[in-house]
C-alpha cells in the first residue's frame, strides 16, 4: 500500500531521519521543522488532520524543535512498520493485535487515546431494510440475506478487522458478488460505495467530515456498542529506532489533559462538532 506514495516521498525522505534504516518512504505528511525527528504510521486520524493537529500542539510544547512524518498506513500495516521497526509510533484500532505487540515485546506505551464508533451506511432504498436492525449483527445478516451489495476494505485495517469479527459473530461468511473488497483506504471505499449504491462501514469521524462527498448515501444503522472503535498509540521500545524516545514524549503528550483537549475539539471549528471522543469517555468501552 505504501508503494504509491513513494513518488510523493523522494522530496521529504531527507526530512525523516526518524525512521529505521532501510524504512519505506513516508507518506503525505510532515509537520514542524525542528531537528529533533520522528515517524508515526495511521490511517484516518492522518487523512482527517488530526495527527497534524496534535504534531503542532507538540510542536509547541517543544518550542518548535520537532518534525513528525505521518506515514498513511491501515491498522495491520502500522504494526507491522512498528514490528519492523520502520516507523517510531503507531495509532491504531486493533485491540488484540496491539495487546499481542505489547506481549510479543516490540510494542511498548500502548496508550488509550479517544475513539469514535462506525456508522453504516447505504442507500437511502435500504435494500436489505437495515434500518429496522436490532443489533449491528441483525444488520449484517440483513445484508448477506438480501445480497445487497457491500463494500469491504480488505485491507487488514481496524475497519477490516471489526468487519470480519461481526461477520463472524453473525454466523456469516461473506462471499459472492455482492460482496465487494476494494482494497482501499476509508474515504476511497466511502466514494466508492457511494458510486456504486452499497453498504459501507464508516467510522463516525470520516462520516462527519466526509458525507458531503457521499451524497447518495446514509446513515441506516448505529449505536450498538460492538460499534464503538476505541484508538491506541503505541511505541517502540527504547532505543529500538532512532525516534523511539521522542515517540515516547509525544504519546504522552497526547494523553496528557493539553492533547486530550486537542482530541475532543478538533473538528468543532469545521464541522460545528467534534469528530473524537476523547480517553475519558472511551474508557468505559476498553477491551
Amino acid at each position: 500500500m505504501l508503494k504509491k506514495f513513494l513518488a510523493m516521498a523522494v522530496g521529504l525522505l531527507a526530512l525523516a531521519p526518524g525512521l529505521a534504516a532501510g524504512a519505506e518512504a513516508p507518506g503525505p505528511g510532515v509537520y514542524g521543522k525542528g531537528p529533533e525527528k520522528f515517524s508515526l504510521a495511521t490511517g484516518s486520524p492522518g487523512e482527517l488532520g488530526l495527527v497534524q493537529a496534535l504534531a503542532a500542539g507538540f510542536d509547541r510544547a517543544m518550542a518548535g524543535k520537532i518534525t513528525l512524518t505521518w506515514i498513511k498506513a491501515a491498522s495491520g500495516e502500522s504494526l507491522q512498520l512498528l514490528k519492523d521497526k520502520k516507523v517510531d509510533l503507531i495509532m491504531v484500532h486493533a485491540p488484540t493485535a496491539e495487546k499481542q505487540a505489547v506481549q510479543e515485546g516490540w510494542a511498548k506505551d500502548r496508550t488509550l487515546i479517544g475513539s469514535n464508533e462506525f456508522f453504516i451506511v447505504g442507500p437511502a432504498s435500504d435494500p436489505a431494510k437495515i434500518a429496522a436492525a436490532t443489533s449491528a449483527l441483525d444488520a449484517y445478516r440483513r445484508i448477506a440475506g438480501a445480497h445487497a451489495k457491500f463494500f469491504s476494505r480488505g485491507d487488514n485495517s481496524g475497519t477490516h478487522k471489526k468487519e470480519l469479527h461481526l461477520w463472524k459473530e453473525a454466523g456469516i461468511k461473506p462471499a459472492g458478488d455482492w460482496y465487494i473488497v476494494t482494497k482501499d483506504f476509508m474515504i476511497a471505499t466511502l466514494k466508492r460505495a457511494d458510486k456504486e449504491q452499497g453498504y459501507f462501514m464508516v467510522d463516525s469521524s470520516t462520516w462527519v467530515a466526509e458525507n458531503k462527498a457521499a451524497p447518495n448515501l446514509k446513515v441506516l444503522y448505529k449505536g450498538d456498542k460492538m460499534l464503538v472503535n476505541t484508538y491506541h498509540a503505541l511505541a517502540q521500545p527504547a532505543g529500538a529506532t532512532p525516534g523511539a524516545a521522542l515517540a515516547a514524549q509525544f504519546i504522552a503528550f497526547v494523553a496528557s489533559a493539553q492533547g486530550q483537549q486537542i482530541i475532543k475539539d478538533y473538528g468543532k471549528d469545521r464541522y460545528g462538532e467534534g469528530i473524537y471522543n476523547d480517553a475519558a469517555y472511551a474508557r468505559q468501552y476498553e477491551k
